[in-house]
């Protein structure tokens, strides 16, 4: 059958289409973040939409926009993440060290407990991985509040008294191997209890089903940049931190070529047991913060909500910064008024006491 549509209107038709198709390409090519089912929003790879955004006709090869980025790291990732992480209570006595499974962890905190000890808390969700986790020991009200930032299902062996009693009857989502959940732990029978208590990601997956507990829940956005603007501040390629106690030094050595700190306790290795890595991180933060001792047993209380001193520490350099934290949040690192982005990567946490200032307990150069 003859086409009787106007020549004119066939040009009208046309030229919309041509339109229509240029805005859906330019729309393609933009390079904005897009949404990550985790909660976590999606950025491309740096220098994926450099052309187009600077009006670049290089013809070089572009990388491929990250598919999914890892919440907790801001790494790329083959597919999304939308099952809530595991807070696991790591005992670091000597005895205890070297630990097990840190290499695989996305965030990790190092806090004071009695005695001047410190106590790791390690958040797992986005390197899978078969070996072990542990030493596994109690945990502590500030403790809970670090795991539930995360959406964390809490992982321990026992709590003090004030933790015990905010869990029981709580409904929180608690794997405790003294309380109710110790088949999903085990003893390794090569070290000394209660320097031996283990479980591995399969267990713990297994004993939160056993629960019913919730797969997913909300959980803290990061920011992340791969090139923060750090080369005006100071030089932080040796950086040490000693906690209440001579043995528990702490050192990290930046390693250029990868951009990561080599982590070192008492002047030695920090390795992973399972793999003998040494544990490095992208990112260190220091945190001042209030802490008191409450009773004869040397039992704290740590305020993770008033805000105070903090250093940023990364690719090289320090960003002496404050903190601060809203309820229902995770502790935000702020200067000028704006929130200082991470490098993606592993972070360390470390919480020092504010009884001396943050410059006279963190050193670096």
């Amino acid at each position: 059958m003859k086409d009787k549509t106007p020549h004119r209107l066939k040009i009208s038709l046309l030229v919309l289409a041509l339109a229509a198709s240029v805005t859906a390409l330019s729309a393609c090519g933009g390079g904005a973040a897009t949404a990550d089912p985790s909660g976590a929003s999606v950025q491309p790879e740096p220098g994926a939409s450099a052309s187009a955004s600077s009006g670049s006709s290089s013809d070089a090869p572009q990388e491929p926009a990250a598919a999914f980025r890892a919440p907790l790291t801001g790494l790329p990732i083959e597919q999304a993440i939308t099952r809530r992480p595991f807070a696991v209570m790591i005992n670091n006595l000597a005895p205890a060290r070297p630990q097990s499974g840190l290499t695989h962890a996305d965030q990790v905190w190092e806090v004071l407990a009695e005695g001047g000890i410190t106590r790791l808390v390690a958040i797992f969700q986005s390197q899978p991985f078969d070996g072990a986790i542990g030493p596994i020991r109690s945990i502590r009200p500030y403790l809970i509040d670090i795991g539930e930032a995360y959406g964390g299902v809490l992982v321990h062996a026992g709590a003090s008294n004030d933790a015990l009693a905010l869990l029981q009857h709580s409904g929180k989502a608690d794997l405790d191997e003294i309380n109710n959940a110790g088949a999903y732990f085990y003893r390794d029978k090569s070290r000394k209890a209660p320097h031996n208590l283990y479980s591995t990601l399969d267990k713990l997956y297994e004993g939160a089903d056993k629960h019913k507990y919730d797969k997913t829940a909300e959980q803290p956005t990061f920011t992340f940049d791969e090139k923060p603007p750090v080369d005006s501040e100071p030089a932080a390629t040796e950086v040490g931190v000693q906690f209440q106690l001579s043995s528990y030094k702490v050192s990290y050595a930046y390693d250029e070529a990868t951009g990561l700190y080599k982590r070192s306790v008492n002047g030695e290795p920090h390795i992973d047991k399972n793999n003998g890595e040494q544990l490095t991180a992208a990112n260190l933060v220091f945190l001042s913060a209030k802490h008191r001792v409450y009773d004869d047993y040397g039992r704290l209380e740590i305020d993770l909500y008033s805000g105070g001193d903090a250093l940023l520490i990364q690719q090289g350099h320090a960003v002496a910064c404050t903190w601060q934290r809203r309820k229902g949040d995770i502790v935000r690192l702020m200067k000028d008024g704006k929130e200082l982005p991470f490098v993606p990567g592993v972070t360390y946490y470390h919480v020092i006491p504010n009884s001396h200032p943050l410059a006279a307990q963190v050193t670096y150069q």
